[in-house]
């Protein structure tokens, strides 16, 4: 009797050892604690340390660039740290977590590089690490050395660490507004046409725009309407104002716009239903039914598994001006850019070219995007037929030899006239009496004006 229990008091200390031993076995393969214990005394926690003061964080050695950190555990715990790095120069980097228990545990990344560089030297990546486990870190810092000083490092708020209940159902996603962007009218149609189709949210990367259009912006984003995020990608980079790499000048392309989509999905993964991709000159615009609402609920209960819809781009050159004999539009005829609601005939598509497209995607089944298709996925994705819905691309021709009578007639943006006008004319109306309210801003924010057509 007592050789059985001493047996059975071995065995399980065996067991116990092992236990613990594995434990820490399989720690040790994801992360280091050993040399980046310390106390609160001698390294603060990220509330009392250096935390981030832009939307992009160069790092000290000028060849990564932070924009955020992600909370993912769509398929593991990871923190998806979005960052632009140099595709050849950047080989390694270390995630610094910093835990609730104040210890700092070190962990290194995993570089994915998004395949659609385009041929720029900087292109945007995903650095991974493990979450570790019991640190319940709300911060993290990056940083190409294993062995930095904590105290020197910026630390990062990790975010959807913690979600709370959506609060939108359509979040629209604009990338970069750049080049001194002025066209006013047609940017407050755009986005009275998203409240129309059931759109609660739009959020911009700004880059530059005219001091009007800055005025604008301020109005919708205290209506809650719009979220501008500022995007000065110039004072790191040296960015194109096209897509491929022409020269050897420039060093990104298109003003970082692949940066700025993913960056966009990442932020309203939780808080948005679905996440529109497109510019601020274009509407995805709906033929079989009235709202985005009924058409995406159509599209998912004939779709069951599909998180990407694909929606095809059709120009609406501005040199073909039409005239519906719209009424009550005439305070329009003061505010510069264009009116779509005069631009009704759409180029046929060229043969044997790219046909592109924009997307409404359910953000969590992204896990990068390009600017016309998703990279990764975890949900399959569909083309969106034309008789379903096309984006209405409003812009300069692009095939610039066709007369109107080679262009395609199609007035469907006139099916909204009514509630455009009403809403454009209530905006104006309102935002008219708000520049004369407010009393202009101190410092560098532009003063109230009024619309001129020659600024």
């Amino acid at each position: 009797m007592l050789n059985s229990m001493r047996f059975y008091f071995f065995g399980c200390t065996i067991t116990l050892t092992c236990f613990i031993l594995s434990f820490h076995w399989s720690r040790s393969l994801h992360w280091s604690e050993k040399p980046l214990q310390k106390n609160m005394e001698e390294h603060p926690l990220p509330s009392e340390g250096k935390l981030p003061r832009d939307t992009i964080t160069p790092l000290k050695d000028n060849r990564t660039y932070i924009i955020a950190p992600y909370y993912d555990n769509r398929q593991r715990n990871i923190i998806r740290t979005l960052g632009i790095v140099h595709h050849s120069e950047v080989k390694e980097l270390y995630c610094y977590f910093f835990c609730v228990n104040t210890t700092v545990l070190q962990v290194k990344a995993t570089i994915d590089l998004h395949k659609d560089r385009f041929d720029f030297v900087y292109g945007l990546a995903d650095i991974i690490c493990d979450d570790p486990v019991g640190c319940s870190s709300t911060h993290v810092a990056i940083d190409r050395s294993p062995t930095e000083n904590i105290s020197d490092l910026i630390n990062f708020p990790i975010q959807n660490r913690v979600r709370g209940k959506p609060t939108a159902k359509f979040t629209v996603c604009f990338s970069a507004m750049f080049g001194n962007y002025s066209n006013v009218l047609q940017f407050i149609q755009t986005i009275e046409m998203y409240k129309i189709l059931g759109a609660q949210k739009v959020m911009i990367y700004l880059n530059n725009c005219s001091r009007q259009m800055e005025e604008v912006l301020q109005y919708y984003t205290k209506e809650g309407m719009v979220e501008v995020i500022p995007w000065q990608i110039q004072q790191y980079l040296k960015p194109s104002k096209r897509w491929r790499y022409p020269n050897n000048i420039t060093e990104i392309g298109y003003y970082g716009q692949l940066s700025t989509l993913n960056d966009c999905i990442y932020r309203n993964m939780y808080s948005s239903k679905f996440v529109v991709l497109n510019d601020q000159d274009e509407i995805i615009l709906p033929f079989k039914h009235r709202t985005w609402d009924n058409m995406m609920e159509s599209l998912q209960r004939e779709n069951p598994d599909v998180g990407i819809f694909l929606f095809e781009n059709h120009i609406f050159p501005q040199t073909e001006v039409s005239d519906g004999n719209f009424t009550n539009t005439s305070s329009w005829n003061e505010v510069p850019g264009f009116n779509i609601l005069q631009f009704i005939h759409r180029e046929p598509d060229r043969p044997n070219k790219f046909n592109a497209r924009k997307m409404i995607v359910d953000p969590r089944a992204v896990i990068q995007t390009s600017v016309h298709s998703t990279l990764k996925q975890y949900r399959n994705s569909i083309y969106v037929p034309l008789e379903t819905a096309l984006v209405y691309h409003c812009r300069g021709p692009l095939q610039h030899k066709l007369n109107r009578s080679s262009l395609i007639k199609d007035n469907n943006i006139w099916r909204y006239s009514e509630p455009l006008i009403s809403n454009v004319n209530y905006m104006l109306n309102h935002f008219l009496k708000s520049l004369h309210s407010e009393p202009p801003k101190v410092g560098p924010s532009i003063s109230h004006t009024h619309f001129n057509k020659s600024k």
